[in-house]
């Protein structure tokens, strides 16, 4: 009798690595002895889809297109270039065949489409970028160009990390999507049951549990789901994921169990294996976890109270084994090198702490428990996990995928890897505190931090204060100095439209913006448009915010993004085309000493800010002596290198000069011999290896051995040059 759960993401979420909800539960249910599997359709579907054969039967199908316009023809003549580049194409995205670099930037081996039209106007943007970066920019338009055929003639539904994504946004009904997979079958879809089919021959699973993260992956995930009622009845199928837990809160239409036998909330881990020992029969129906079921023809819900989840620290290391790690590709969609950190490589994905720690930003979920239930992992267990998956997969990449992961936290993860002399890189998200100094900036780009994103949203104090974000844009601009002077890129969400923002408003952030990327301290970022969404503290207090909900009256699907009126607010429809195009240059280094008017069609007003408003900023960060119970750290090795005498007012003295190797440069201090004779002594008791010591101790032995202040050396002396204080 079969006895195993498959595990799958369907199509599109990422194409450089796995997305990490099929892994995360793969690990935990291998902790609780079921046997399970996982199977990731985007890049399986991407490698099906972008091959020589299946583009064979693309073009026949083109051939047939009457009136075609003056793309399609231009591809109908370029067919035997695409089908005799398509299969390295791919090879080179996968990180084979280096060697074929020059070849593609060369411009003259790979057909080109409407996509590449483009690069008449970017030429300047490839001056920043690694040349394998730019082959692999202009592989991604070349299979974008194919994928703009595909959509247009082909699969209306078809496009990377948006499938069929219309029918299931803001969907409060479930009358279009159903509609939709009452036709007939799609050639993306034809994929997709080939795929389904392959996996469920090779698994023979008694339970399939299939997850949605995004509107994008609904329409496939229902059709995968369909496909499997139709061909294999007897399995069992559950619906989960980041979609699910937003959106389908309220469900109530009995169709989707035409297609789903489970849908859980929220962590995945105790519902799964709740259904799981249910289809055992060592549990009844009722003592399920968080999880919709069909009785009687109509949706309960049903979540058994004295049926706990598993904490964070019991749910077992992520295991990617089955996934085609080798397969992903590395897609180069915009010329930014955030971007290109974000989707050039592959990155095992792991969590340092459940939830948010902040939990306050009035836009965000915080009455959602993926938001609300704040648990962390400790430093160990977070390395630990890391030792397990580079053991397991052979990367040393790590994206740590928190909301916000937590400064402190941070910093001890930094100081365990020092001590385990692990060679990582890895970034995450993070809000920009004031906890993030020079210092801590300088000890995570030591332990392999490559890269922060974090959430500037609106760039006004005003706003700042109403989204309850904990920040200023002087505190912000402070910590985004600190990134990049410790050379770790950093990425900002930003936001326009927030309720009762101005026109002004938003014409002053985006000349904060541009001041940012103009002094150098921000390396990329992306403007949103606001939603409000139902869990949020605007989305359930309109009034408190000014705003006007429009609800729809019968929600029977999804219900998380709420229409709303801003009658205080801006014309925020006039601003979005400007702040993308001018974003876009200011990512490029251009338009920075554009007026902010030049980017838009209607009039703006002019900005209230002074043009050297964040120089001014950075110029005035006071500087603050280490708190007496700061750890101190020393991350090199120092030697003497030269000993000489002085003589000043008459009086000789010896003076010592002594390299410092410190993050990939050396630091050279010229102190009194005494005084550098005490640094020599301390520099290896300050490395992380050692007992942590704090700057009150050292203060203690440096003054009891050299009879001098210590505070004094630490600021005149350049000593908080060479050790920092955590």
């Amino acid at each position: 009798m079969p006895d195993s759960l498959l595990l799958i993401t369907p199509p599109f979420t990422q194409l450089n690595t796995p997305y990490p909800a099929t892994p995360y539960l793969k690990g935990f249910l291998n902790s609780r002895g079921i046997v399970s599997f996982q199977a990731d359709f985007g890049i399986e579907a991407t490698l099906r889809i972008f091959c020589a054969d299946t583009l064979r039967q693309l073009f026949y199908a083109l051939r047939e297109v009457e009136d075609a316009d003056a793309d399609t023809q231009k591809a109908l003549a370029q067919e035997e270039q695409y089908l005799e580049t398509i299969n390295w194409v791919i090879a080179y995205m996968q990180g084979n065949n280096p060697e074929q670099t020059e070849r593609i930037l060369q411009r003259n081996i790979l057909p080109e489409g409407a996509r590449f039209a483009q690069l008449d106007t970017l030429d300047w943007a490839f001056g920043n970028m690694h040349p394998a970066d730019q082959a692999k920019h202009l592989c991604t338009l070349y299979l974008e160009d194919l994928a703009d055929l595909i959509k247009k003639h082909i699969d209306p539904y078809f496009g990377f990390s948006r499938y069929a994504e219309r029918l299931a946004r803001s969907a409060n009904t479930f009358d279009a999507l159903y509609e939709a997979l009452n036709t007939t079958p799609t050639f993306g879809d034809e994929i997709l049951f080939a795929l389904t089919a392959e996996h469920i021959q090779k698994t023979n699973p008694i339970l399939v549990a299939i997850t949605a993260p995004f509107p994008g992956n609904v329409y496939a995930a229902f059709r995968c789901a369909q496909y499997i009622k139709l061909q294999y009845p007897e399995i069992k199928i559950a619906f989960g994921g980041g979609f699910v837990n937003t959106e389908l809160r309220s469900l109530s239409d009995v169709r989707v169990f035409e297609f789903f036998d489970f849908i859980s909330l929220d962590d995945g881990e105790a519902p799964l294996e709740n259904i799981w020992r249910y289809l055992h029969q060592d549990i009844p129906l009722s003592a399920l976890k968080r999880t919709f079921v069909l009785q009687n023809q109509q949706v309960v819900f049903i979540n058994h109270a004295e049926s706990p989840d598993y904490a964070f620290d019991k749910t077992g290391t992520p295991d990617y084994s089955g996934l085609p790690l080798s397969a992903y590709i590395q897609a180069i969609e915009i010329l930014n090198p955030m971007h290109s950190l974000w989707s050039n490589g592959r990155w095992n994905k792991l969590t340092m702490a459940h939830g948010c720690y902040w939990g306050k930003c009035t836009f965000c979920d915080v009455s959602l428990p993926y938001i609300a239930d704040y648990s962390p992992l400790t430093a160990i267990g977070i390395v630990d996990r890391m030792e397990a998956l580079m053991q397991s997969t052979g990367d040393n990449g790590f994206h740590f995928v928190d909301e916000a992961a937590p400064p402190a936290l941070m910093r001890d993860v930094a100081i365990e890897i020092l001590q385990r002399k692990l060679s990582v890189r890895w970034w995450t998200n993070i809000r920009f505190e004031k906890s993030f100094t020079r210092d801590l900036c300088l000890l995570l780009k030591a332990s392999g931090c490559v890269g922060v994103s974090g959430g500037l949203e609106v760039a006004s104090d005003r706003l700042l204060a109403l989204i309850n974000k904990g920040v200023t844009i002087e505190q912000v601009t402070h910590v985004l100095r600190n990134f990049t002077e410790a050379e770790i890129l950093v990425h900002a969400y930003l936001m326009y439209g927030f309720p009762t923002q101005t026109d002004q408003e938003t014409i002053d952030s985006l000349e904060i913006v541009r001041q940012l990327f103009d002094s150098g301290v921000l390396a990329s970022a992306f403007w949103h448009r606001f939603a409000m969404t139902a869990h949020s503290p605007v989305g359930l207090q309109p009034e408190k915010f000014q705003v006007q909900a429009h609800r729809a009256a019968n929600i029977t699907f999804a219900d998380n993004d709420i229409e709303h009126s801003d009658p205080t607010g801006g014309n925020h429809d006039m601003f979005s085309e400007g702040l993308r195009v001018s974003l876009y240059n200011y990512m490029q280094g251009a338009g920075l000493d554009l007026p902010l008017h030049y980017w838009f069609a209607d009039d703006v007003p002019v900005t209230t800010h002074a043009p050297d408003y964040i120089e001014h900023i950075l110029q005035t960060e006071p500087f603050r002596l280490p708190k007496p119970t700061q750890r101190l750290l020393c991350m090199g090795a120092c030697k003497q290198t030269e000993t000489r005498i002085r003589k000043k007012r008459g009086v000789e003295y010896a003076e010592t000069q002594l390299d410092f190797s410190l993050f990939g440069e050396t630091i050279t201090l010229t102190l009194p011999t005494p005084i550098a004779g005490i640094l020599e002594s301390l520099v290896p008791l300050l490395q992380p290896s050692q007992p942590p010591m704090t700057f009150a101790q050292a203060k203690a032995i440096f003054e009891s051995s050299v009879q001098d202040d210590f505070e004094l050396w630490w600021v005149n002396g350049d000593l908080y040059k060479v050790i920092i204080a955590i």
